[in-house]
């Protein structure tokens, strides 16, 4: 700190209404100058604080920041409490946001709420309870002596002491415990990464399925139109989806569903292919040199639809992964790791497309527990 550095010597020997600006440091202040040769800007008057004349005053703010850390308090506990006891399937509607998951709205709230009223609290102690002090410190090279941070230290004890932590211990002690209780939500919601219910699937299990079914009809993005071979050109492109999806975004997990379903077909003569993911001789994968393949990129996820009817490739435009649909989707450039899942194909009793099952490999960028 600089010469320029009022101390409010009458708060730290706790007198919350000794004024620190008197008529002599006025005096003082004005015989400074600033390293530029100009004079210092003359002090501004200190108005004390309601709380640094009525101790009544101080006293209801204490308590205000006390409820607020023990509120704080209650929240974390209610994280847990939500964890285990609000279903994960229950979804409830609220107006002009729509329907949502009821566990991750209890515990975005309570946890939310929690760390804010932490803050909150720490802002009201600050600026209700703390020395109250006009401080003007002068520029300076970043590099610190010696001498510089051994004052620092001693500024920081001071603080410590101007906080009044020590000295208010109902406030001490609330924070204390709501910053201990902080970590509680965090290492709860680890559990998941380990511990799965036994009637349900495994996360990288639901990571590896989609609603691809066999049979499932091939329906057109958006207008949710079924598609019959003719409709496709040969150098086309069709960004398309399953016919169930309509019914699965009713319910819970409808993004999810048509993130890992989302897909696109695409038309190029049959000897132009040179590989598939899967299928005999006698029964491609394709329908008539008609190729179906995720649509999610398996680097960072992002959704393709660039392709290159010319050279059969499909490119990413985020990190220009670049895919080869005739050879299998394989990457040919770019960071991508593994090709774009295929999903094969055939025609209904009606002459529609549809799928002949789920993708044999799992959507978007790699995981853990992909297992290859």
């Amino acid at each position: 700190m600089s010469d320029l550095t009022t101390t409010n010597t009458g708060a730290a020997d706790g007198d919350p209404g000794h004024d620190a600006t008197t008529a002599g440091e006025h005096a003082e202040h004005a015989e400074l100058v600033l390293p530029n040769g100009r004079p210092a800007p003359a002090p501004l008057p200190h108005e004390p604080r309601r709380a640094d004349i009525d101790p009544k005053a101080a006293k209801r703010a204490e308590r205000q920041v006390s409820i607020m850390f023990t509120l704080a308090i209650l929240l974390f506990l209610l994280f847990v409490v939500a964890y285990a006891a609000v279903d994960k399937t229950t979804v409830i509607a609220l107006p002009l946001v729509g329907t949502m998951s009821a566990s991750n709205l209890t515990l975005g709230l309570t946890f939310g709420l929690a760390i804010f009223l932490i803050g909150a609290g720490a802002i009201h102690w600050a600026k209700k309870l703390m020395p109250d002090v006009e401080v003007v410190q002068m520029r300076h090279d970043l590099v610190s002596e010696p001498q510089d941070r051994a004052e620092a230290l001693e500024i920081f004890d001071a603080g410590a002491v101007d906080s009044g932590f020590g000295q208010r211990r109902i406030i001490r002690r609330t924070l204390i415990a709501a910053m201990a209780l902080f970590p509680i939500p965090l290492v709860v919601i680890l559990r998941d990464l380990w511990v799965t219910p036994p009637d349900s699937p495994t996360p990288s299990a639901l990571l590896k399925e989609t609603i691809w079914t066999k049979g499932e009809r091939i329906v057109t993005d958006g207008s949710y139109q079924p598609i019959r071979p003719e409709d496709i050109p040969v150098g086309g492109l069709v960004n398309v989806v399953p016919a169930s999806l309509l019914e699965v975004e009713e319910t819970e997990g409808n993004l999810n569903a048509r993130a890992k379903a989302s897909s696109i077909i695409v038309r190029m003569r049959p000897e132009d292919i040179r590989s598939q993911q899967g299928g005999t001789p006698e029964e491609p994968w394709d329908y008539q040199g008609i190729l179906v393949f995720s649509k999610i990129c398996t680097h960072v996820g992002c959704p393709i639809s660039l392709y290159q009817k010319r050279t059969h490739q499909l490119l990413c435009p985020c990190h220009q992964s670049t895919f080869d649909l005739a050879d299998s989707a394989k990457v040919v450039f770019g960071p991508a790791a593994r090709p774009m899942p295929q999903l094969a194909v055939t025609v209904d009793s009606e002459g529609y497309l549809v799928a002949r099952g789920d993708f044999q490999s799992h959507i978007g960028p790699s995981f853990w527990e992909q297992g290859s």
